[in-house]
């Protein structure tokens, strides 16, 4: 199918390229991306049936855990298929509507990604500097209007995005020097001037992962506070011990997030093979951390797990 509709100068297709300059190497790069794309799948299933089993995991950190495996679920499925689509049988066209479409939910699931990790984050404070309170601020009207107000965020926010590249005219080529179509990747082919574009996206981006991880900064700030108030060593050793898998989150999910945004951004003079490989990171890593710092750290999940073990070894 030819890349262009000659008439009107509009896209049918783009052509994923992959990882520019280790094309000859994409079998064997497949390889951990698919490991990686079955233990998120496994972890993140498993993770949701524990928590939906166990009534004692029912509180509002595990709950919004609950909601980051979801929306990593719908991530790692949206980009996946199609990068070992590409990795395995060269598949590398994609639709141009099919590509606005992965390049939204890519976006907008981040968003949210983002948006719950916040608000583990806000649970993590009242938990610690308004104890008393906790379960009377975090009641389950509340939870499920802070779901659903991330969920709306990233939907509405990024919404534009597919409308603001749907109409312009892609004059330089239909390669797509990535894995998955994105933002960045796309508005980079357009002919025609795109400040208005980029602005808007970089106006996003602050106000969704931006914000949320100042918020996550601050409400640190005032937990460190609050601990540093305790009167033992003991006690706030343990109080801080509730917070180390969410901060491990933190770490894994902002890290490889900001590293790829300053690379798209800053980044002229890296290879594109590593720009890639950071941006795949970003994509691939959380998703399959998340529920392993999680079992680790948690006592529960860990018993339900190993039980789970026992009984099929039995």
């Amino acid at each position: 199918m030819l890349g262009y509709n000659r008439t009107h100068f509009q896209l049918t297709t783009f052509l994923l390229l992959g990882i520019p300059g280790l094309e000859a190497a994409h079998i064997w790069i497949s390889i951990p991306f698919c490991l990686v794309y079955l233990l998120s799948l496994m972890g993140n299933v498993a993770l949701l049936l524990i928590v939906k089993t166990d009534h004692k995991l029912h509180e509002p950190m595990y709950l919004f855990l609950c909601m980051l495996s979801v929306a990593d679920l719908m991530l790692t499925s949206a980009t996946l298929p199609k990068i070992l689509s590409l990795f395995w049988f060269n598949d590398r066209e994609i639709y141009f509507e099919a590509c606005l479409t992965q390049m939204y939910f890519i976006h907008s699931l981040s968003t949210m990604e983002s948006g719950f990790i916040l608000a583990m984050a806000f649970d993590r404070y009242v938990a610690i500097c308004h104890p008393l309170r906790h379960s009377a601020i975090l009641t389950p009207a509340v939870l499920i209007g802070l779901g659903l107000f991330i969920v709306f965020r990233g939907a509405v926010l990024l919404s534009p995005h597919p409308f603001l590249l749907r109409w312009l005219s892609y004059c330089k080529t239909n390669v797509i020097s990535h894995t998955y179509c994105e933002f960045m990747a796309l508005i980079k082919l357009v002919c025609t001037e795109t400040k208005v574009r980029r602005a808007y996206s970089l106006i996003v981006a602050f106000l969704t992962g931006g914000l949320d991880f100042i918020l996550i900064i601050c409400s640190y700030v005032l937990i460190l506070l609050t601990v540093f108030n305790l009167p033992s060593k003991a006690a706030r050793l343990k109080t801080l011990s509730t917070c180390v898998s969410h901060v491990w989150v933190i770490l894994v999910f902002y890290t490889p997030a900001f590293f790829s945004f300053l690379t798209h951004r800053f980044g002229h003079h890296i290879a594109p093979h590593i720009h890639i490989f950071i941006a795949n990171i970003y994509l691939l890593i959380p998703p399959m951390m998340n529920p392993i710092i999680y079992g680790v750290k948690t006592k529960r999940i860990r018993e339900r797990v190993f039980k789970f073990i026992t009984m099929k070894g039995a």
